[in-house]
Parts: structure tokens; C-alpha cells; sequence
């Protein structure tokens, strides 16, 4: 079974302009295990795509299934379920509460899962140690650099050993150095854990080292190879 199955997928907006068509029928499958790169200008529709496929939004037309559930028909309760179980997210901007530590960021996204404390704490060491971060688990976000910070965002969206990562230009904020350590630490993560990750990025360079690229343009949909390495197993 894929991981995800969109059929012929439409997404639109009302604007004050009018009906904005974000995505246009658009048809992919995503393997389990695959890492698909997304790549776009800005508006051409590579966050809908991101959003839908997170069930943070839902198609106007067509179909988008997870692990063999069709998502724009689940009830919103069981939505929020499957995202707290299956997906984890990683942003440009960290999206870290700057009062609370390190530790604390990551512990925050087990709350909808309601493990016992001990676990939280378990869980929450192990996903530190996992990134590199575990003897900064108490400093505030203010207190570490912009690498460190992503790798905060990174433990938290991974502690709860989702199936799924989606990714959005998780390295736009990062120097060179940075933006290759971070891609390399997901990508080792990729491997150890075999997520399925999908990964909206400028960067060509990056994208480049994925399975496949996917390019929006419009709305519209295009499919091509990138590399060998962008596959489990290889």
C-alpha cells in the first residue's frame, strides 16, 4: 500500500478577486518510505499541496487517501488523531515557544497522546539524544543557534514516531554549513526510522538528492526522477 493516493485532487479559494485555484486536478501516488521533493515558485501551489496532505485542509474536489483512509471525509476529531499519531511537521521558522526549553518544545507534541509522564520524559531524551541536542534539553530557544533550534523542531516533530515527516523549506533559514548538516541529520533519520518524507524546498541542490521531484506550477502537477539515493535502501 502507498502511503498517500491523491486522485485527481482540486483545491480553491475565495479571495476578494475571486476564486483562486491552488491545485488543479492533480494526480500522485507517494510510496511508503519514499522521499519526494517539492519544488515550485512562490503561490504555485506547493503549501496546499503540503497542507492537504497533512489533513490540515481539505480538497474541493477529488481524493486525498492515507494508509488506505480517505482524508477529506474523516470527522475533524479523528483528523487531529491521525496527525497527533502519524505525521510530523518541520517549519522555516522553527515555530518554537520561546519560553519553554528545549525539552519541553519536544515533550509539547506527546500531549494529544496522553503518555504518562515517565513516558514523556523517555520519549523526549530519546529524541534529543537522536538529533545531537541532548546536553542543551533545558536551554530556551533564544539560547541556541538556528541549526540547534531546527534540530529542536525536528526531535519534537519526530518524537512521536510518526510514519510521516513533511518538511517546508526546513533549511530556508540556515547558512550553507547548517542547511547540510540539518539535511544530512534528516536524511540519516530518514534511513534509521523509514519515514516516508516529503520535502518542499528551493533549493535545488537539495531536492536534487531526493527519490523524485515534483514541481507545482500554477496549480498544475509535474513528476520527474531526481536520484537512487532518494529511495529506502539504497
Amino acid at each position: 500500500m502507498d502511503a498517500y493516493e491523491l486522485a485527481n485532487v482540486s483545491k480553491n479559494y475565495a479571495t476578494d478577486r475571486g476564486v483562486v485555484q491552488a491545485l488543479r486536478e492533480v494526480t500522485l501516488s507517494i510510496g511508503q518510505g519514499e522521499w519526494v521533493a517539492v519544488q515550485g515558485r512562490t503561490g504555485f501551489g506547493k503549501s496546499t499541496l503540503l497542507n492537504l496532505l497533512g489533513g490540515l485542509d481539505r480538497p474541493t474536489s477529488g481524493t486525498v487517501t492515507f494508509q488506505g483512509r480517505d482524508l477529506g471525509q474523516l470527522r475533524e476529531a479523528d483528523l487531529t488523531r491521525l496527525r497527533a499519531e502519524s505525521i510530523g511537521y518541520v517549519f522555516q521558522t522553527f515555530n518554537l515557544v520561546p519560553t519553554l526549553s528545549a525539552s519541553d518544545n519536544v515533550e509539547a507534541a506527546l500531549i494529544p497522546l496522553r503518555p504518562g509522564a515517565e513516558a514523556r520524559r523517555r520519549l523526549t531524551k530519546s529524541a534529543l539524544d537522536a538529533v545531537g541536542l541532548a546536553d542543551r534539553a533545558h536551554h530556551l530557544p533564544g539560547q541556541l543557534s538556528g541549526g540547534q533550534q531546527q534540530r529542536v523542531a525536528i526531535a519534537r516533530a519526530l518524537v512521536k514516531t510518526p510514519s510521516v515527516l513533511l518538511a517546508d523549506e526546513p533549511t530556508g533559514n540556515l547558512d550553507e554549513d547548517t542547511r547540510d548538516d540539518i539535511i544530512d541529520l534528516l536524511k540519516s533519520l530518514w534511513r534509521e526510522r523509514s519515514l516516508t518524507w516529503i520535502l518542499v524546498t528551493h533549493d535545488r541542490r537539495v531536492a536534487a538528492q531526493a527519490g523524485r521531484v515534483i514541481t507545482m506550477n500554477h496549480g498544475w502537477l509535474s513528476v520527474r526522477p531526481a536520484s537512487a539515493a532518494g529511495h529506502q535502501g539504497q
